[in-house]
């Protein structure tokens, strides 16, 4: 029932575990800051080149709670589209 807020959390969960793993390449660098909706906003709060573990850290669970969220909002639509087309 809930497959795009699985998929999507897994998505988020991987995406943090490459950046964690592999952040000295340029690639995966970019990458996260591209896919991470709270990596957008960062720069507002705090200084991206310089940042703290638990800042990183803070980063990460909202960068996965983000891509939860989307999932659950396209789950959402999808439930509501296909009740609508069964009645």
């Amino acid at each position: 029932m809930r497959k795009f807020t699985l998929y999507l959390t897994l998505f988020g969960l991987v995406l943090c575990l490459a950046h964690y793993l592999f952040h000295d390449y340029d690639s995966v660098y970019l990458l996260f800051y591209a896919l991470s909706v709270p990596a957008w906003f960062a720069t507002v709060f705090t200084n991206v080149y310089d940042i703290s573990m638990t800042n990183l850290l803070v980063l990460y669970v909202l960068t996965i709670a983000s891509w939860s969220l989307i999932g659950f909002i396209i789950d959402r639509f999808t439930y509501g589209y296909r009740r609508r087309s069964k009645s």
